[in-house]
């Protein structure tokens, strides 16, 4: 039989699944990103003038498979930073930093990126695949991302299983109002997700991403909301204040206002 300690154990776990079960229920039934095997990732963080911060997270073999690099994907093989800052280095394209870990028993690496203009960025061998357009389209700015083919290098047997993914992240700067990544794939308010699986970048299967914003950016906008706070909350105790001086001045103009007698003279004669 169960003991007490380890059945309350078990109705908390129980308890637990039930509640990330609710709440994939409650995002529209989208798996959660930590459930999903990615294999390579690109993360753009834009700005309306168009220079970019970009990280790059992916294994050694997917750079090979689909970017068509070579470097030695053997387990024992040592890590080496600066070959693979020298692989993004480019024209418009400063390497911040470098880093890397083992998952599923694959070397990975970690790739922060300065981008000056987003537009430049397919002149980088790295995003050669890609196809970028940033510009006014109206009233609005558009963002617009075509992935072509890929290397499809072979690297053998490195372990993947046909679940992985590769997945592209645009983080935009300002209020979306259209977007073809798909119900469920807008984040947290301006963060917009694509995924394809490793099989069909690897085939070249299009991808396109496309967003329209607003001009004016997110910061510029919470900016404006602080001041605006700010500016009320002061007018607020300014009203207070000023509401405090007048009874004070009311009460000493008409003491019968504040419910006091006035003070009669003292007869000498009493």
């Amino acid at each position: 039989m169960l003991n007490a300690g380890t059945l309350r154990r078990f109705v908390a776990i129980r308890g637990l699944f039930a509640v990330l079960a609710l709440a994939v229920v409650a995002s529209g039934c989208r798996t959660p990103e930590f459930f999903k095997q990615y294999e390579y990732e690109e993360d753009i963080y834009l700005s309306l003038d168009g220079s970019a911060t970009i990280y790059v997270n992916a294994s050694l073999a997917s750079l090979v498979a689909l970017r068509g690099v070579s470097l030695d994907l053997s387990p024992a093989a040592r890590f080496d930073r600066n070959q693979i800052a020298a692989l993004y280095e480019s024209p418009g394209v400063r390497v911040v930093r470098v880093s890397s870990s083992r998952q599923h028993g694959r070397r990975f690496v970690y790739v922060r990126l300065e981008v000056s203009d987003i537009r430049k960025l397919p002149s980088d061998p790295m995003f050669s695949w890609a196809t970028i357009r940033f510009d006014r389209m109206g009233s609005l700015y558009r963002f617009r991302e075509d992935l072509g083919k890929s290397a499809d290098k072979p690297v053998g047997d490195v372990g993947w299983t046909g679940r992985e993914l590769v997945g592209f992240r645009l983080h935009l700067p300002s209020k979306i109002v259209y977007h073809n990544a798909g119900q469920g794939n807008l984040l947290r308010g301006n963060i917009l997700v694509w995924d394809q699986s490793l099989a069909d970048r690897l085939e070249g299967v299009p991808l396109e991403m496309e967003a329209r914003m607003e001009p004016t950016s997110i910061l510029y906008y919470t900016l404006w909301l602080f001041i605006g706070s700010v500016a009320a909350a002061f007018a607020v105790l300014g009203g207070i204040i000023w509401w405090v001086v007048k009874r004070s001045r009311d009460r000493l103009a008409d003491p019968a206002a504040s419910g006091e007698s006035p003070r009669q003279g003292t007869n000498p004669g009493a």
